[in-house]
This record gives structure tokens, sequence and C-alpha cells, in this order.
């Protein structure tokens, strides 16, 4: 009995260490120490010889020695060398690029929850919120989606002629260039609103402050370039585009078949100058037919060796003027309906002067590099902002509805059914916003979080299409009818758009988040990976030895942390919190750890075939983008001051975000071979008793639909940043005015149902209710006013938009006429 005691206690001494990730030394002080106890209290057993043994062979393998890099590390290298995938040079550059920020925290399987909560959520600057107020909020009044997309095909001359002459094409560009040198919160801002009244007003902006001429200046360009492009790009003198896209090459930009070949010919009344034969075919170009300045990737030869020895120098990158000879541009794509400028472009045997190329000479061969490290601005900024300005406006928009539209008497928004949808437009509306904020903030530091880039631009995208799917079924027939009163079919239609682009979702998912995160983002990994391709020997053997023996430790550290969280259900972990945030970063600490075992697990047991399991790879990469939104929306919460009236929508998101994370284990174990290894690792990240993570509640659901159909604080904050018009005949700023009619009315109309028990009088009419209930002294006369102007607005904001016969280019026409306040506080004066 004191035998197996003694034996418990070393097991329980073993966890402990490995659990807090103690150092080498504090291992072989504490194991010291308790075998002279365990010496003393039962002599030499066998029992204490054999712990003897293991401990004097784990202190070998602790400490770094000639004899352990020689017998263990120098086979396991060449073992490993041999499992090691390859790796493609495009790869390689992909793997490099950026910077690991909190998707390094998520994948370390231990937090550092204080360093999140020390980050300080940046604020925009007097100058960018009196540019919100100001020319975003004009500009949004000048533009009528129904028109652009209809009509016009286009924004209006006067739309595009104030958005250059405003600055919105030059919003990342510096001041000293003449731009407005904006902050990543700001040009965010700046998107989401524009997104909530004109997706094509949005990309229209957004691509010359994205991936594009402007970014790649900024970071590469030569100072000439920059002196020369920049203030006429920031003046809107220069549309620009980018053109990456080849009718065979779209995902896969590192097979593009467009090519330069270096070479001597003309260029603008100069002969014999050194510069490119370029040829190149793109397609789905934003901006592309109508821009001036065309940014174009290419691969590029030097087959007789101008520059240098190599005949394939590799991806370039080059600005070329769109009136130059030989360039072809002005046809357009038509996607899915919109208005925004998209078409393929083309050009042969097109020269130009190699100071074209965006860093000159020095910059040849080193494009993939550059988009790769330049890819974050439209993954980490402008999707995410896009999709946030749907979010919201859906959010605004259904909540108003639900509590206007009536069936069987009653607002929609009432029937459970509803509050089901209305819950998942709002809770996924908070975490959308939360990490859009969060992201933003890695910008603003400094970061270029390549894993996280791609965590927000699939997540949200495909969050987005949810709550519009959402949207659409609470609003019925309003949403499916097209026409100027129509405020949801366009985002419908144009949600496909974000997720097919800036790396389609399919592929982010199921190839990118976790198969390029889990390396660069592992503490060991792409250390051992560049030990396993290090040409020197002896150099190759100790960098490994040092990798592999820190990956050990770190996978004894997480299999420890993720038992024992899983037997507790993480209530005794160690993390920071109120009452109403504690549990959920426990679990979240909890997820972490058994990500990071996992992921390690999974690695060792199908190597280099992850490529190629891109299922495993998929739900693996849901874990972290999991995780990495929980995080967000925790640090959402409590910067705003965990305000009590957003408590519902922390647990909803939290609720939601657990649950999902919790499922995609479980497919993970459910679809893992060999079964056996399935298994033991679901036994060790689910033990049985610690706890599951459900989906929110009903209560949960009802309390966040009924808060969306409410005015209040919570209802602000979360639809921040959404344009309303100002002009009363339009549909959205119609359907607000409804609302607060119909909350005015309620009272009034719950006195008149109460005083009739719950049935109005035989033969009276909807219309005549309230002069019935008047003239039965129930209410007064400024109170028949208050339902007849409720009834009107009701009636304005449900209809939709009819048209003639043949839909020919005649007026449109409604089955109501434009109401304007103006003309409702004349009739209800003659009423």
């Amino acid at each position: 009995m004191v035998t197996l005691l003694v034996i418990g206690i070393g097991i329980a001494l073993v966890w402990a260490l490995a659990y807090h990730r103690r150092a080498a030394r504090t291992w072989v002080g504490s194991l010291a120490v308790a075998l002279v106890a365990a010496t003393w209290v039962l002599g030499a057993s066998l029992a204490v010889v054999l712990a003897w043994l293991l401990a004097l062979a784990g202190v070998a393998l602790c400490y770094p020695s000639r004899l352990r890099r020689e017998y263990v590390s120098r086979p396991l290298l060449q073992h490993f060398r041999k499992a090691l995938p390859d790796i493609s040079a495009s790869e390689r550059i992909a793997l490099e690029a950026g910077t690991v920020w909190w998707d390094g925290e998520l994948l370390s399987g231990n937090p550092d929850w204080r360093k999140l909560r020390a980050l300080r959520m940046p604020e925009l600057t007097a100058e960018e919120r009196a540019f919100l107020q100001g020319p975003v909020e004009e500009l949004c009044e000048m533009l009528d989606e129904w028109r652009i997309t209809h009509e016009l095909h286009d924004l209006p001359p006067a739309a595009w002629d104030y958005i250059k002459r405003r600055g919105f094409l030059g919003m990342i560009i510096p001041k000293a260039y003449g731009g407005l040198g904006f902050s990543a919160l700001a040009h965010s801002e700046v998107i989401m609103k524009l997104t909530s009244r004109s997706s094509t007003a949005a990309v229209s902006v957004m691509v010359p402050n994205s991936l594009g001429p402007a970014e790649l200046l900024l970071n590469y360009g030569t100072q000439e370039q920059k002196d020369y492009y920049l203030p006429r790009l920031a003046r809107g003198e220069e549309i620009p585009c980018f053109a990456l896209t080849s009718p065979e090459a779209g995902s896969d930009a590192g097979s593009i078949p467009d090519f330069g070949i270096v070479c001597r010919g003309s260029w603008r009344g100069r002969d014999d100058v050194l510069g490119i034969s370029l040829t190149w075919e793109k397609r789905y170009i934003t901006l592309g037919p109508i821009a001036t300045l065309l940014g174009l990737a290419f691969r590029l030869y030097d087959p007789d060796g101008l520059l240098g020895p190599r005949a394939d120098v590799g991806i370039t990158l080059a600005l070329i003027p769109t009136d130059t000879p030989g360039v072809e541009i002005g046809r357009r794509h038509l996607p899915l309906d919109a208005a925004f400028m998209n078409g393929p472009n083309w050009g042969k045997n097109v020269f130009i002067p190699m100071d074209q190329v965006i860093g000159g000479v020095e910059r040849i061969g080193e494009g993939w590099a550059m988009l790769m490290n330049c890819l974050a601005a439209g993954r980490s900024i402008s999707l995410p902002a896009n999709s946030c300005g749907v979010a919201k406006m859906c959010a605004l928009t259904t909540g108003a509805y639900s509590r206007v539209r009536r069936q069987f008497g009653v607002p929609l928004g009432r029937f459970e059914g509803i509050e089901a949808a209305l819950a998942r437009i709002g809770g996924n509306a908070y975490i959308m916003e939360a990490a859009r904020r969060m992201t933003a903030l890695a910008l603003d530091l400094g970061e270029k979080p390549t894993v996280v880039s791609a965590i927000v631009k699939s997540q949200l995208t495909e969050r987005v299409r949810e709550v519009v799917n959402h949207a659409m079924d609470v609003h019925g027939g309003k949403a499916i009818c097209m026409g100027p009163s129509n405020y949801l079919a366009q985002a419908y239609q144009q949600v496909p758009i974000a997720i097919t682009v800036e790396g389609a979702n399919i592929l982010t998912r199921s190839m990118i988040i976790f198969g390029q995160g889990a390396i660069r983002s592992h503490p060991y990994l792409l250390a051992e990976i560049e030990a396993g391709r290090e040409p020197d020997a002896q150099r190759a053997v100790r960098d490994f030895d040092r990798a592999l023996f820190g990956h050990v430790s770190f996978f004894a550290a997480n299999a420890a942390r993720t038992l024992w969280l899983g037997l507790t259900g993480a209530r005794w972990a160690r993390v920071p919190g109120d009452a109403h945030t504690r549990r959920h970063y426990a679990q979240l600490t909890r997820y972490s750890s058994a990500l990071a075992f996992l992921a390690d697990a999974v690695l060792a047991a199908v190597g280099g075939s992850l490529k190629r399991r891109e299922r495993l790879s998929a739900r693996l990469g849901d874990i972290l983008s999991l995780l990495y939104l929980g995080s967000c929306v925790l640090k959402r919460y409590e910067d705003q001051g965990s305000p009590s009236e957003d408590r519902p929508l922390l647990e909803w998101a939290m609720s939601d975000t657990l649950a999902q994370t919790q499922q995609a284990f479980v497919a993970v174990f459910e679809n893992l071979r060999p079964v056996w290894l399935a298994r033991t690792l679901s036994a060790m990240v689910f033990p049985g008793w610690g706890g599951a993570s459900g989906p929110p509640s009903d209560r949960i659901e009802s309390d966040v639909a009924q808060r969306l159909q409410e005015p209040g604080s919570l209802r602000a904050r979360l639809v921040s940043g959404v344009f309303v018009s100002r002009r009363a005949e339009d549909a959205v700023a119609t359907l607000e005015a409804a609302f607060r009619a119909a909350i005015e009315a309620e009272p009034v109309e719950t006195r008149i149902r109460r005083a009739w028990g719950g049935r109005k009088p035989a033969g009276v009419g909807e219309d005549a209710i309230a002069l019935q209930a008047r003239a039965d002294g129930i209410i007064t006369d400024a109170e028949v006013q208050v339902i007849a102007r409720a009834n009107r607005l009701r009636r304005a904001a449900i209809m939709v938009d009819d048209f003639p016969h043949d839909f020919g280019a005649t007026a449109v026409y409604q089955t109501t006429q434009a109401v304007t306040f103006e003309a409702l506080a004349t009739e209800s004066d003659k009423d």
C-alpha cells in the first residue's frame, strides 16, 4: 500500500512539473528529492531501483550532450528528413511571410491572457472621426444602390469625383505623399460604413487601399517611384488595379503563366532601353476596366543573361500605365449583378523599362514574397469590414422589421422561430465586430498576422452568409422582391463574392489556416524543418537536437495540461476575468491546450500527408479559428467596460463558439485513423466528466432577440457604424421611423385590447380601431394620431416595389406613394 502511495505521489509530481512547464533544473532537483525520500521510505526495492534508472535516463535526455546528439538526435534527424514533405519555394515564402501574433499564443497551449488584456484598443483620431462624420456620411447620402446596379451599372460621376477629391483612394498613403494616413481601424470603419450603404462604393474604395500598387509601393517601392506615384494615387489622378489572377492560375498564383522577357526596346522616345517585354492575360481584376495604373504579377525570364546568370528570375511585380501601347482594358465582368468595375485585361509584347519594376532591379524575382507580406490588408481589413457592415445592417433592419411586421396580430419577433434567427443574426454580428476590431488592432501595432488574416477573412465572410440568409428568411417577401425599397437583396447576391476573393474560403480553410499556422506559429516545428534542410551536418544535428527536445517537453506539458483540464472541466485553471468571463477564459485555455496537444499528435501520426488530408487540416483550422474568435469576444466585452446589458450577447457568442469548437474536436476524432489513436486522443481531451460545451440556450436566444427589437445602448453598440439616411423616403430610414412609431403605439394598443377584453367589437375594421376606442373613451385624440402614424409607417415599411408589366425603362411604381415624415404629419393633422 505504501509502495502504491509513493508511486502515486511520484506520478503526481511528474504530472505537476509537466503541467507547469518547469525548467530542466527544477525537474532534476524535484525528482532527486522525491527519489531520496522514496529510497528512505521503501529502501532499495525493485520499484525504487527502476525509478532511479528511469530518472537517470531522463536526466541524460534532458541535458544536451554530444552523446545525446550522436545516438539519439542524429538517427532521428535522418528519419525526419525522409518523412519531411517537399516544400516548394513558394510554400516556403508563404510560411516565412508576415508575423506570428495571438495565433502563436493559442497554439502554445497556455495563452498569456495578460498580454491580450493589456493591449489597448486603438481610438480614432479627431481627424478620422471627422472624416467618418463628414465625407463618409456625405458620400453615403449621395448613393442609391438600386440606381447604381440597375440603371447606371457604375457609381454616378458625381460620386466618383467626390471619392477622388476627398481622398478616399489614399487612406493608407501617408500625409507626406498627400494621402490621409489613416490607421487600420479608421480604414476599416470607412469601408464598413460604406458597405452598409453601397457595396459598389465600398469595393471601389477598398481596392486601392488594399493589396495593390499603393500598398506595394509603400513597402517595396524605390524612392523615385514613391515620389511620383503615391501623390497621384492619393489625389485620384491615377486609378489603380492589381492584376494577379489568370484564367488557369487563380488560387495557385505560384503557377502564373504570364511572363516577361528581359530585353532592350523603346520607351517614350528613348531607344535601347533595358526593360521587359510582357505578355499576359488576367481575369476578375477589380477596377481593371477603368484603371490608369496596372500592377502586374508575372514570371520573369532572362534568357540572354542581361541581368545575371539566372534564366528563370522568378515572379516579379511591375507598374504599367494603361495607355502603354499593347495594353488592352475596358471590357467588364458582371459578378452577380454587382456594379463595381471588374474585368479582364491583357497584353502581348508590351515593353516597359526596368524602372517600372516595383522596387527596381533589386526586387526582381521577389514578387511572391512581396505579395505574401502585403496580403494582410485585404484579408484583415477590407473583407472583414465589408462583412461587418452587412451583418450590422441585417441586425438593424431585421430587429426593426420583426417589431414592425405583424402576423396573427402580433409582431414577428415574438415567435420563437423568429427569435432563433434574430439571435444568430445578433450573436454573429457581435462576434464579427469583435474580430474586426481586434485584427485592426494587430495591424495598428505593426503586425502582419498572416494566419489571423486568413482566419478573419474566412470566418467573417462565412458568418455574414449565415446572417444574410436568416435576415432574408425573416423578411420573407419584402426581401425577395427586388426594387429601390429592398435593402437586403444586394447583400444576399454579393456575399459569395467576398467568400471567393483574396483566397477562396475552401482553400483558406482546408489548406492555409492550420497548414500554415501549425508550422508558422508552433514554437519548435519550423526550427525542426529548417534543421532538416540544413546542409551543414554538424549544425543540422545541433539545431535539430535543440528543437526536438524542446518539442518533446512542449508535447508532454500539453498532454498533462489537456488531461487535467479535461478531467476538471478547467474549473481550477489559473485565468483572469470576473464571474461572467472567467469560465469562458478557462474553457478557451482548456481547448488551447487540447489543440496544441492534438496538433502534435496528428502531425506525428500523418506526417507529410497532412498536405493531402484537407478535411483533417480544415477541422484543426476550425478549432484555431474559433479560439481566436472567442478571444476577440472576451476582449471586446471587457474593453467596452463589461456592460451588463451586453451579457446576453457575450453568453450567446461564447456558448456558440465553444460548442462549435467541441464539435470540431469530435469531428477530428471521428475521422482520424488509426482508430486506437483517435480513441486515445479523445479520452485525453474529453475524459467523460469534464463538462460539455453546449450551444446557446433558448433563454439566451430569446434575450438576444428581444434586445435587437428594443432601442437602447445594446442595440446602438451592436449596429454602430451603420449608415442611416437623413432622407425620409429612404427605405431604411422609413423602417427605423416605423420601428420607433410602433414602440410608441404599443402601450396605447395594449390599453385598447385590455379594455375590450382582448377582442375588438364586431364590425370594426383595422383602420377604425383607434377611432372606435376614442369613441369609447379609452384613448385620447393625441393617442389616435400616435396609432395612425404607426399604421401608416408600418404600411410604408413593409410594402414592396412593383413595376410596369414589361419591366421597361419607365419610372418605378410602388403600391403606395412615397412617404415623407412631413406628409405623414400633415395627414395626421387632417385626421
